[in-house]
C-alpha cells in the first residue's frame, strides 16, 4: 500500500479536535497530519495556554505529557524545536506540540503548573541543548556535572568536547 501524502492544510484539519480547539483560541502556527500522527507548531510564547487548552477541553483531554524533547537545526533559524508529546488515554489519541525557539534567545515557558511531570524533562533538555524552560524551579543539571562546560546535543558541540 502506498503512502498517502501529508496534510497540511489547517482546513483539511479542522476535523481534528486537537487543531480545531487551538484554531479557535487562534494559537495554530501550522499543522501536520501524516502516517497518523498530527503534529501542531504554537508559538513558544503561546506554548502554556495552548497545552492547558488541550488539557482542559472535554473534546480533547490530553491529560498526559509522556515526553518533552528537543531538536537543534543549526546553523536554520530559529535554530531548536522543542516537540511536547501529549496522550489522551480517554480518546486513544496523541499529538505532538511543537514550539521554534531562537538560538539567540533559547528559552520557553515551563510547563511545570501545567503538569508536574514536565521536572525531569526539562531540565534534561536545559542540560543537553541549552533551553532554559522559564519559572522552572531547579533548572540545574540532571546528566552531566554540574562544572561541565556546554551542551553536548547541540549541532555545535565539538565531537570530541571542549578540550
Amino acid at each position: 500500500m502506498a503512502l498517502q501524502p501529508a496534510i497540511t492544510e489547517l482546513d483539511q484539519l479542522k476535523d481534528k479536535p486537537a487543531v480545531a480547539a487551538l484554531q479557535a483560541a487562534s494559537l495554530v502556527d501550522s499543522a501536520k497530519f501524516d502516517r497518523d500522527e498530527l503534529t501542531i507548531y504554537v508559538n513558544r510564547a503561546d506554548i502554556r495556554r495552548a497545552c492547558e487548552i488541550l488539557r482542559d477541553s472535554p473534546t480533547t483531554k490530553f491529560n498526559f505529557l509522556s515526553d518533552v524533547t528537543c531538536v537543534d537545526v543549526f546553523p536554520s533559524e530559529p535554530r531548536f524545536e522543542v516537540i511536547y508529546n501529549l496522550l489522551s488515554h480517554s480518546r486513544k489519541e496523541r499529538v505532538s506540540l511543537i514550539a521554534k525557539v531562537p538560538g539567540g534567545d533559547p528559552s520557553i515557558e515551563s510547563l511545570i503548573g501545567v503538569w508536574p511531570s514536565a521536572n525531569f524533562f526539562e531540565r534534561e533538555v536545559f542540560d543537553l541543548f541549552g533551553v532554559r524552560f522559564v519559572g522552572h524551579p531547579n533548572l540545574r543539571r540532571i546528566m552531566m556535572p554540574e562544572d561541565w562546560e556546554g551542551h553536548p546535543l547541540r549541532k555545535d558541540y565539538p565531537v570530541e568536547g571542549y578540550r
